[in-house]
């Protein structure tokens, strides 16, 4: 994901039978099947009867943990569990390593080519990330960890399908699992319920109503869409936001996950394309968004710069301690809803790790039902045991609300930057190029279509 980017959850309940039948929408299959075999050169598997699961007596161990769970809410359920996990297992230190999205990114890959990587690692869910570490043989298969730990049983299949890939990196949704998430996640749209009433406005509940909203919210004086694309990847949710309102979502979820049987190049996706254009035509976006990070986009928007921002779920956290009240969040309108999402980042442990078991068990700690509670209380979304989890009116009831909805409704759709294992500089770039009028929504569609087609091509 991007972003995680890769960050829903519904109302302070809400069943893990409801996130199965929503997120199985979103990778029904991938390719043919790749070879189920280790890449040459992996460590034998050890079988779940040999695996260690007493931490405690594995003796004296350092993990070397990278996350990116940087944000404030992010950074403190973090915190609180490596220190929960150290105080059980005093005999294991953790060395953690906390990166941005983006500055993970760009130093995992060398990482893991290196002879001292890191034990454990936050690795986007694509094909870009994982899918390149599996290929590669740096990430541990985790089946034999899953059965010993139950991890089958505490995550459905529907959101293991987003961490299982064959051995031979090919096929995405199926094989060997990987990694665990600790957070759900949808992509939607934030709102100022103060600027809204001061506009006599309520929450869109259809597209056109949220057009309407920004074409009034302009006519105000005020930033209808807060905006910050300096770091390429927020305009990824921006198109896939809309283009969930023009193009059908089984095709969405073909491009997304690199399946052979759709096109970038049709007219439902140039509609979306210059729909984005015609937006910036119209100045409903802030001034020089191109140019401006991510994190001081939506911080301007919690100080009451812009009426919306279209963002992920992970940002309620921060946003809602410092808007409190005002802020509101709801899935892109339409019915049946159509929205990107799927899982938080998961955990992996890579090949060359030493202490595997130990890494396991710290993995199993941060995804246990006790971790599940420490998400929701700094306000993120947990991926597991959302139905037993109390929150509060507000920002947060309405984004379990609407990941509720969403999987209800099999409206989630996945990460565009999935699609290919360039996609995502592919994307980024592209889009761009689109938004500040380098590019012809024509062009822009073109750029996409010739990675997509040439990976689906000779991935078999």
């Amino acid at each position: 994901m991007i972003a995680s980017t890769r960050d829903v959850r519904p109302r302070g309940a809400r069943t893990r039978a409801v996130l199965a039948a929503g997120v199985v929408a979103l990778a029904a299959a991938a390719c043919a099947p790749g070879s189920s075999a280790p890449p040459a050169g992996s460590p034998a598997q050890p079988s779940a009867s040999a695996v260690r699961t007493d931490a405690a007596a594995l003796g004296n161990v350092t993990l070397t943990i990278w996350d990116q769970e940087v944000r404030g809410a992010q950074n403190a359920q973090m915190t609180a569990l490596n220190t929960a996990f150290q105080a059980k297992y005093p005999n294991i230190t953790i060395k953690r390593v906390s990166r941005s999205f983006d500055d993970l990114n760009t130093t995992l890959r060398l990482a893991l080519s290196g002879n001292e990587p890191p034990d454990v690692v936050q690795a986007n869910n694509g094909r870009p990330q994982m899918g390149a570490f599996v290929k590669a043989g740096q990430l541990r298969p985790l089946d034999p960890y899953a059965e010993a730990y139950g991890w089958k049983k505490r995550y459905p299949q529907s959101v293991l399908q987003y961490v299982s890939y064959t051995a031979d990196g090919k096929s995405f949704g199926e094989g060997n699992v990987y990694g665990l998430p600790q957070a759900g996640e949808v992509v939607g749209i934030h709102y100022n319920r103060a600027k809204l009433a001061k506009l006599g406005l309520e929450p869109p509940k259809t597209w056109a109503e949220f057009e309407a909203a920004l074409d009034k919210a302009k006519a105000a004086g005020e930033v209808p869409l807060m905006m910050g694309n300096l770091d390429k990847w927020p305009a990824v949710h921006l198109f896939g936001t809309v283009q969930g309102q023009h193009v059908p979502k089984d095709q969405i979820a073909t491009l997304g996950f690199g399946r052979k049987g759709a096109s970038w190049t049709t007219p439902e996706n140039t509609k979306a394309a210059q729909q984005l254009v015609d937006w910036v035509d119209k100045g409903y976006f802030n001034k020089g968004f191109n140019g401006l990070g991510h994190d001081a986009s939506w911080q301007a928007f919690a100080k009451g710069q812009g009426v919306f921002l279209i963002g992920g779920t992970w940002l309620i956290g921060d946003l809602g301690k410092i808007m409190g009240k005002d802020l509101g969040f709801a899935l892109p309108p339409g019915t049946p809803p159509v929205a990107t999402g799927g899982t938080g980042l998961p955990f992996a442990i890579t090949t060359k790790s030493a202490n595997p078991d130990a890494a396991a068990a710290y993995i199993d700690f941060i995804t246990n039902s006790d971790a599940m509670k420490v998400l929701a209380t700094n306000g993120l979304l947990p991926v597991a045991d959302t139905d037993q989890q109390s929150v509060p009116a507000g920002a947060q009831q309405d984004m379990f609300t609407a990941f509720s909805t969403a999987t209800q409704q099999d409206g989630l759709v996945p990460y565009l930057d999935y699609a290919t294992p360039t996609f995502a500089d592919t994307l980024t770039a592209a889009l761009q190029d689109l938004m500040a009028k380098k590019a012809t929504p024509q062009e822009f569609l073109a750029t996409l279509e010739k990675d997509y087609k040439t990976f689906v091509e000779s991935n078999g």
